[in-house]
């Protein structure tokens, strides 16, 4: 098994709780950060851009994703552009679709037009991954962000269909394939063998990082201990 220092996938913290993003920027294999408006939501903010302008005053030199949160693509493109405007290290999310599935293509070829840093996000197939690298200027960094544990969560391998992605995403090299919303630990170390650029990590995952390589014989009597302390603590009697 790698090392996490050894995987060339890259780690991105996925958050948007201030003091658990400002504490996996500080680690050295975080090497970059995403935030969703769901997450956002979660946290508590209600302010949007204060809490945006905030983090970044800490977040500066590892990218950072921001997503817009229109259905309306005109206003979309203008969230968009004020969103990429607060620093160089800042990268717009785009949803692949508004809520009446209508396609963000146009927009996300616009926007690249204008060398608009994007992370088009929510994709689930491979017909979504070819028609985002065409609209993609080539030579302007980006993220294509496909929710890998969203498609595992519907019975199907998301393996096969990454793997695919990985090859269109060729055609646009300075494109990135993001492996999101993955389930457990493992998933990095997928992400990894079949040559995903990025993946998105929740803080509560990166934080079993400490349990890779761990001796399955010790993590066996772990889980021992910790069941049986549980019915002393509980005072379990038959």
């Amino acid at each position: 098994m790698k090392k996490i220092e050894e995987l060339k996938v890259k780690i991105f913290a996925d958050g948007a709780d201030k003091a658990g993003m400002l504490e996996m920027y500080e680690k050295p294999f975080v090497k970059g950060l995403t935030t969703n408006p769901t997450l956002m939501k979660k946290a508590g903010i209600t302010d949007y851009r204060a809490f945006c302008k905030d983090i970044l005053t800490s977040i500066n030199d590892k990218p950072l994703s921001f997503e817009v949160f229109s259905d309306d693509f005109s206003e979309m493109e203008r969230q968009a552009i004020e969103i990429a405007s607060w620093g160089d290290n800042v990268y717009v999310k785009i949803p692949i679709t508004n809520t009446k599935q209508e396609t963000c293509y146009a927009l996300v070829e616009k926007l690249a037009n204008q060398k608009v840093k994007l992370n088009v996000t929510a994709l689930m197939t491979l017909d979504q991954v070819r028609n985002v690298v065409d609209s993609l200027d080539p030579n302007t960094s980006s993220y294509v962000s496909v929710f890998a544990g969203r498609i595992a969560d519907t019975g199907y391998d998301p393996v096969p269909l990454m793997t695919s992605a990985v090859d269109i995403l060729k055609a646009a090299p300075a494109a990135e394939l993001i492996w999101a919303s993955p389930r457990e630990l493992l998933n990095i170390f997928q992400a990894d063998e079949i040559g995903c650029h990025v993946i998105t990590v929740t803080n509560d995952i990166l934080k079993k990082l400490s349990l890779v390589g761990y001796d399955l014989d010790q993590y066996s009597l772990d889980t021992v201990k910790m069941f049986y302390a549980d019915a002393q603590l509980a005072g379990f009697r038959l």
